[in-house]
């Protein structure tokens, strides 16, 4: 019998100064080949028990460790980073700070070179790893020129350049759009498959990964508390942990159908099951006017804004856009559209090379990176009493902030920028990173406060599911451009891509966006055939 890839047996973790463990007797094997999802809400110890895989718990980070954890038969207390990279490839949440060389190329031969293969098999093994992701037309880029979700490739890359038996990744579809991130998904099933690679993968959006999950390992309050396959999952977390449940889940659960989906294909499946069929005509008022033709205050606004770059691509190609005050715009796109580089520009951080924008008054501009914001040793030091228990870390004030979960840096980060007042416009770019379905409810609530007292908000994301809970508008770019919009319920609802699942699972009917909305549609509006 083949030797486990991972084998913790009463494994606990405590953080440097912390009160109580990360990780409490943890007892997991994984085997060779499989594909494990690790679930659970902001600070459950997900992020934790992937850096104990590569090494990071406790050689980085410090702290006390008990019970034992062996990766690729090595011992984690032994063996540091640089031993367990030969066996473990890592992603982690924040791929900007993984990121070490300025070029492409040369993040990607970086594994192997230092393993001392030989220039042909780095040169082959480079070609590979950027074919499979297809990054092959980013090999000659500059590593500051990407956009968050072109470096999450290029990281991935880097990590999957020398074939590593185990290959752990924390929220690796955060920054990507809805087609790549479907497409890393599958890519990650195809090299589990055929390759042998055993995947760890923990992740807030399960709907994207459990369809090619085999297991999924639920942990709270750092304990595993739900270990099954992923159909088992769902009817565990519908009865112990709804946030959990994936919205196709939480639709049949709302609705009375079961079994409960783990991907839209199954939810089609139960509805035609259950004789529950969407009509064939999808809903929408093509007569309702297009957005920017009102003209009332305007918050901020872009007028024919470019921004070219000098020998190469125009990242803002005559770009037109109003946001008015109390507005919650969601601004979504494919990756490099240009949306990072529109939020900068509202901010004044970047100056177009043509065009003009307007502002009201001050915008306060939270950028991928959270860690960015925060300075200082302790979380206490970076912020007051307020903010630390708006941010959901009351009782953390000693913990150093990069021992936080991604999530936990997230809503401090956000605290920080949105400490300025008289603000006429907040733009936040990729927010919800590292963040549960809870946290992302209790961020949309934040953010509608302060569009009701009068402040825009426009917010940068590829998680359809926050735009359908925050934003009455969407904004759709292409290449630098708008492309589409208008009201959140015409643009997210009966496409594939950008739409939530609920709408994928109904193929737009009744315009549900949501999965409250969606089972008000099967009880209402669907009738049985």
């Amino acid at each position: 019998m083949a030797e486990p890839v991972l084998c913790a047996r009463g494994f606990g973790y405590t953080y440097p100064g912390a009160l109580r463990p990360a990780l409490d007797r943890i007892d997991l094997t994984l085997e060779p080949g499989s594909f494990t999802v690790v679930a659970g809400e902001s600070g459950s110890g997900k992020s934790t028990l992937l850096r104990a895989a590569c090494g990071l718990v406790p050689h980085f980070h410090g702290g006390d460790v008990r019970g034992e954890l062996s990766v690729g038969g090595l011992d984690v207390r032994e063996h540091g980073p640089g031993d367990l990279a030969a066996i473990c490839g890592t992603v982690l949440q924040d791929p900007e700070s993984q990121v070490v060389m300025s070029g492409v190329r040369a993040e990607l031969s970086l594994p192997l070179e230092h393993r001392g293969a030989a220039p042909a098999t780095v040169a082959r093994a480079v070609e590979e790893a950027a074919l499979v992701l297809g990054i092959a037309n980013l090999l000659d880029r500059q590593a500051a020129t990407l956009s968050g979700g072109e470096l999450q490739r290029v990281a991935l890359a880097a990590a999957l350049v020398h074939r590593p038996a185990l290959l752990v990744l924390d929220e690796p579809t955060s920054q990507l759009d809805p087609v790549a991130g479907e497409e890393l998904v599958w890519l990650l099933r195809r090299l589990n498959e055929e390759w042998g690679t055993a995947v760890l993968l923990a992740e807030h959006r399960l709907e994207r990964c459990l369809p090619a999950a085999d297991r999924v390992v639920a942990i709270a309050g750092g304990r595993i508390v739900c270990d099954e396959a992923p159909g088992a999952f769902l009817d565990w977390a519908a009865r112990e942990r709804p946030a959990l449940a994936t919205p196709g889940a939480r639709l049949f659960s709302l609705a009375g159908l079961s079994p409960l989906p783990a991907s839209v294909k199954d939810a089609r499946a139960g509805l035609r099951t259950a004789g529950l069929l969407p009509p064939a005509e999808q809903p929408g008022d093509e007569r309702r006017p297009r957005r920017g033709r009102h003209r009332g205050p305007v918050a901020a606004s872009a007028s024919g804004v470019w921004h070219e770059l000098r020998d190469g691509p125009a990242i803002l190609a005559g770009l037109d856009l109003r946001l008015e005050p109390g507005e919650r715009v969601a601004l979504m796109g494919r990756n490099g559209a240009g949306k990072s580089t529109l939020l900068k520009h509202l901010k004044g951080l970047m100056k177009p090379t043509r065009g003009r924008i307007e502002r009201a008054g001050e915008v306060a501009l939270l950028m991928q990176n959270p860690g960015d914001y925060l300075v200082h040793d302790r979380v206490g030091d970076e912020a007051g009493a307020e903010a630390i228990a708006r941010a959901g870390l009351a009782g953390r004030e000693d913990a150093h902030p990069r021992d936080l979960s991604g999530g936990e840096r997230q809503r401090l980060a956000l605290e920080l920028v949105l400490e300025t007042r008289e603000l006429a416009l907040v733009c936040l770019d990729e927010p919800t990173r590292g963040m549960d379905p809870a946290r992302k409810l209790a961020l949309a609530g934040r953010l509608r406060a302060l569009a009701n007292d009068g402040v825009a908000v426009l917010v940068a994301t590829h998680d359809t599911e926050f735009a359908s809970e925050l934003a009455d508008r969407v904004v759709l770019m292409g290449q630098g451009d708008v492309i589409a919009d208008g009201p959140a319920r015409e643009v997210l609802c009966g496409g594939w891509h950008f739409a939530t699942e609920v709408a994928r699972v109904l193929g737009g009917a009744g315009g549900a966006l949501t999965p409250q909305q969606g089972a008000a549609v099967l009880g209402r509006e669907l009738v049985p055939r």
